[in-house]
């Protein structure tokens, strides 16, 4: 689909935000970004007279992006006790929405390690808040169709496009034994709500802590993803001492929260770490094709921690042993010796 160009969008934004002004008392004129993000959605930050705060959040989503989803979820997760934007106004044609302003201050702009272990156990008790009212057919499967769609985004534009090469036959098969691998592991695993982009940079310092932002592609997946895309972020990386006390106590709060988590840490962590390669594999092509389908170039610098992410998973766990070396193979690394078969 065509999107219209930019201009054109924001001056229909405008006279939107002006027939929806009245309840509001929006100063139209005050609209300028709030952010921007790796899809076609836009955030415009804009003055209110209102109950509903001294700002307002304006959102451009171009169709097809999801509005309508964006407000489904957002009713779920109103209804598990977590602090979301209200959606104020909709206009679904044209992919409009105004919404409540959680602030200016993300997870991300303020974690240190003075507040990191507080600031994340809050996050996690939000998540286990909102798995805790799961139940499937609300939400789209993550189902293994869904899993592999997105794993093949690495053959397609990690290695075909950014690194410029064919894929050759034999790491096809390392890819599609892998890529098996880890669609039986997600799918052994019980099933819940899943945010899919639970991370620092979608969560909002504000009061009640945290906010949570950028939900509409949620779906009903693995127990174990929220955690590892917490854990395994695109933007910052933690030494593995706090990701364990981190995934430890979320385990043992879920635990006592009923949810289904496997009563052995070392294989719910064995699944976390498997689920989050997943997404490392499907980030690695994703971030490629922002870059070259989507000219949005800034995202090819975090190429080398998910490699990182991925390669460190790989190494861990003899079945996946195959996938490392075929990382060093792209890198250009020497096969480690260590690796026998």
């Amino acid at each position: 689909m065509t999107h219209i160009p930019s201009d054109a969008r924001l001056n229909q934004l405008r006279s939107w935000l002006e027939n929806v002004a009245g309840p509001y008392r929006l100063n139209v004129a005050s609209l300028a970004p709030a952010s921007a993000d790796a899809s076609f959605r836009r955030y415009f930050r804009l003055e209110s007279d209102s109950a509903f705060g001294k700002t307002l959040i304006a959102v451009d989503a171009p169709p097809p992006e999801k509005c309508r989803e964006f407000v489904q979820v957002a009713g779920l997760l109103e209804a598990a006790n977590v602090h979301v934007p209200k959606v104020l106004e909709t206009d679904f044609d044209a992919g409009f929405m105004l919404l409540t302003d959680l602030g200016t201050t993300t997870y991300m702009s303020v974690l240190d390690e003075k507040n990191a272990r507080p600031m994340m156990r809050a996050a996690i008790d939000t998540l286990i808040r909102f798995q805790q009212t799961a139940r499937e057919g609300v939400l789209p499967p993550f189902d293994e169709a869904f899993l592999r769609r997105e794993m093949e985004l690495m053959p397609e534009w990690f290695i075909g496009r950014h690194l410029d090469r064919e894929v050759t036959a034999d790491e096809r098969k390392t890819l599609n034994a892998t890529f098996t691998l880890l669609v039986q592991s997600a799918l052994a695993q019980p099933q819940t709500f899943m945010l899919r982009d639970f991370m620092p940079r979608n969560l909002m310092v504000c009061e009640p802590n945290p906010g949570v932002l950028d939900f509409q592609d949620a779906v009903y997946g693995p127990i174990t993803y929220d955690m590892a895309s917490l854990m395994r972020d695109a933007f910052i990386s933690w030494e593995e001492e706090f990701q364990l006390d981190c995934v430890a106590y979320y385990w043992g709060r879920a635990k006592k929260a009923g949810l289904p988590v496997d009563e052995d840490f070392g294989e719910f962590y064995r699944q976390l770490e498997w689920m989050g390669l997943q997404r490392h594999i499907k980030v690695l092509g994703l971030f490629a094709r922002i870059h070259y389908r989507d000219g949005k170039p800034r995202y090819l610098a975090d190429l080398p921690r998910f490699i990182g992410y991925a390669r460190k998973v790989a190494e861990r766990y003899a079945p996946l042993w195959p996938f490392a070396r075929l990382l060093d193979s792209l890198e250009g690394r020497a096969v480690d010796v260590g690796y026998t078969f």
